[in-house]
């Protein structure tokens, strides 16, 4: 019925490029110091806690910003709310790279950017909703957290090799032009509606976003999925935090710990092609996110103990294949079931999770470091045990109904 009384339009895939470039962009700021800790420790006189701390501002400012942000989505739409967000990814990226030898400068810049990261993040669902139907929706939400993992791929790869060859007040000059860039595209090419609904009222209609927020708190399923958000973004956020110094300990380098945080988004990134379609192939969510919870723990444990480079690759593909791969669909697995509160509402607090843990795990990890060798095995291997809870946790999740009521057209 869906397919002869409501239309979609091929422009969908240019308002999904342009939000996925926004998204990248301010993935990219907010990774960009974590593979080059030391160099940048030196070059500001500064701790490490200290260069931690730009990438942790997003966390703390995500948690204050965040359900503004999704009122905000859910209120005025995906080119105002997102606009907001673009616009200060694009002029504190620019200003941080204007004033990049001062750090109290750069983290007043990386707190500005950061603000407008809830604004972006906060709408993949919303954006997928506003233009995809129902049978897309998970592929779209998987190519917008894609872009995610694109920005944090270029963030760890690149910045140690820019570095290397200009330096860091260069590095962050250029990074800064590539923000604007992307602002200025996104409000050249994104519109708010297409010109009819992708589908049926019952599947596009919302309640109000603090309405949706006090009935989703009450779903026992979405409950469980915050729980496993809190764990699987917490040991995301705090391995990309602290990748040099998880892996300078058993002997490698600053580049080789770019290129292993790299090529863990890289899996995640071949996760996120590879996972939402199916799961949208299959019309089912809940078994995708428990198998890839379970193939996430031999790669977590491989980060943590393996001395071969690699089996240390491997390790790094094989876990952000599954961690990251498995996120879109946790996105919209937790729109479908929290239906009908907000898109935006259910992404904000599903990624709220993930800032909160990774706060506790970035500090707990820098806490619990070897004194003597510098060594975060004892922290990692609790991170092995959360994820563990998780993957029980995973196992009490029910199929959406959203799902399972709508056959595949």
């Amino acid at each position: 019925m869906e397919q002869t009384t409501f239309k979609v339009y091929g422009y969908r895939w240019v308002i999904l490029l342009s939000y996925m470039a926004v998204v990248a962009v301010n993935q990219l700021l907010w990774i960009t110091f974590a593979s080059i800790t030391g160099n940048a420790a030196s070059y500001y006189g500064v701790s490490d806690l200290s260069i931690g701390l730009l990438s942790m501002s997003f966390m703390i400012v995500y948690i204050l910003v965040s359900i503004p942000a999704s009122w905000a989505i859910d209120t005025y739409g995906i080119r105002i709310a997102i606009g907001i967000g673009a616009a200060l990814t694009g002029i504190f990226g620019l200003m941080r790279g204007l004033l990049a030898s001062n750090y109290s400068l750069v983290l007043a810049s990386q707190i500005g950017i950061a603000i407008g990261q809830p604004f972006i993040l906060n709408a993949v669902t919303k954006v997928a909703a506003r233009w995809f139907p129902i049978r897309e929706r998970a592929t779209a939400s998987g190519l917008g957290s894609l872009a995610i993992y694109l920005g944090i791929f270029a963030g760890l790869a690149l910045t140690p090799f820019l570095t290397a060859q200009s330096g860091i007040h260069s590095m962050l000059i250029i990074y800064g032009i590539v923000s604007v860039i992307a602002a200025v595209a996104f409000f050249g090419i994104v519109k708010e509606h297409p010109p009819t609904p992708p589908c049926p009222p019952e599947q596009e209609e919302r309640s109000l976003v603090f309405d949706g927020l006090k009935q989703t708190l009450h779903k026992r399923n979405f409950t469980l999925l915050m729980l496993i958000f809190f764990v699987g973004l917490g040991v995301f956020n705090g391995l990309t935090t602290w990748i040099e110094d998880i892996v300078s300990p058993r002997g490698f380098s600053p580049t080789q710990a770019g290129i292993i945080g790299g090529l863990m988004v890289v899996g995640g990134v071949i996760g996120a092609l590879v996972i939402p379609p199916l799961s949208d192939r299959y019309r089912k969510r809940v078994p995708f996110i428990t198998l890839t919870l379970a193939f996430a723990i031999p790669g977590l444990v491989g980060i943590t103990y393996a001395t071969n480079y690699g089996l240390l690759v491997a390790s790094a593909i094989l876990l952000g294949f599954c961690l990251l791969g498995v996120g879109p669909i946790g996105f919209q697995y937790g729109a479908e079931i929290a239906f009908p509160a907000p898109e935006g509402t259910t992404n904000g607090l599903l990624l709220l999770m993930g800032q909160i843990s990774g706060i506790l795990f970035i500090i707990g990890m820098d806490s619990f470091k070897s004194p003597d060798t510098g060594s975060m095995t004892t922290s990692l291997v609790v991170l092995i045990g959360l994820v563990i809870l998780g993957l029980l946790l995973s196992t009490r999740l029910k199929e959406s109904k959203l799902m399972t009521e709508n056959p595949p057209n």
